[in-house]
């Protein structure tokens, strides 16, 4: 996400075109991809420890690059994407937005459900050993798979810098790449389930900021206020998390015998 948000925000700042500014964070999506499936399906590097390697890597060369970049302050994209429908409320939201819940979310139900990548996926997740005798390509997939996963986290990312903000910090992602990962335990690697999570961390991320101008929280901490989408989303995986059944190959590299 944070290579998506600051890719993005560079090319829009340096073209002022924010669709091309999308575009290279789909190329940025593509190489942390990569990179990850170097570590954990070629290497065989435990995706926890090259996980936070990688995002580590990536948020300090992304912090150093803006900061030598522009040194002489904050930066800011001229032309960025608007809400639809402005006047109509809660339907009041950026394009990324609607294409994200409208288009993406089916989509990825249809192609994990309904076709061959899909039922390969799955069959590699599950048992690489009986899909490599089935002449499933493992490691490819897990690429395929890996790389599609980053290019969605880097499109998110740019959402932040592209739509909601207009500009890149050190802060700007603030753990949401953390919070994907426990949605998707949450909605136990589930389409609409994970999709079900991601609202109801909005919903709370929008009433904590709806809460911090409220006169009747005001002797609440900001700091309280903030942690809030987070915390209700802790609890709602204690709660509906503790009898999630891990894919059978989770986190298990795989080599063939």
């Amino acid at each position: 996400m944070y290579a998506g948000a600051f890719v993005g925000f560079l090319t829009a700042v340096t073209t002022g075109n924010p669709y091309l500014g999308i575009g290279t964070a789909v190329v940025a999506g593509l190489a942390a991809g990569a990179l990850m499936g170097l570590l954990t399906v070629t290497l065989g590097v435990n995706q926890h420890v090259a996980g936070l390697g990688t995002t580590l890597l990536l948020v300090a060369a992304c912090d150093f690059t803006n900061r030598l970049l522009f040194s002489t302050g904050t930066q800011s994209v001229t032309e960025k994407f608007d809400r639809w429908f402005p006047g109509l409320g809660m339907l009041a939201q950026y394009p990324m937005t609607f294409v994200a819940f409208l288009v993406l979310a089916p989509a990825l139900w249809w192609v994990l459900r309904s076709t061959g990548f899909g039922l390969r996926l799955h069959a590699v997740g599950e048992n690489p050993e009986a899909a490599d005798a089935a002449g499933i390509p493992v490691a490819r997939t897990r690429y395929a798979a890996l790389m599609l996963g980053s290019v969605l986290m880097a499109v998110g990312g740019s959402f932040l810098t592209l739509s909601l903000l207009g500009s890149f910090t050190l802060d700007i992602v603030s753990g949401r790449g953390w919070i994907c990962i426990a949605l998707v335990i949450f909605g136990r690697w589930r389409v609409w389930p994970v999709v079900a999570g991601a609202l109801l961390f909005g919903f709370t991320d929008a009433l904590q900021l709806q809460l911090a101008i409220t006169p009747l929280f005001s002797a609440v901490p900001n700091e309280l206020l903030i942690a809030l989408p987070y915390l209700v989303v802790i609890a709602a995986l204690a709660v509906w998390g503790r009898r999630v059944r891990y894919p059978g190959a989770y986190l298990t590299p795989y080599r063939r015998a």
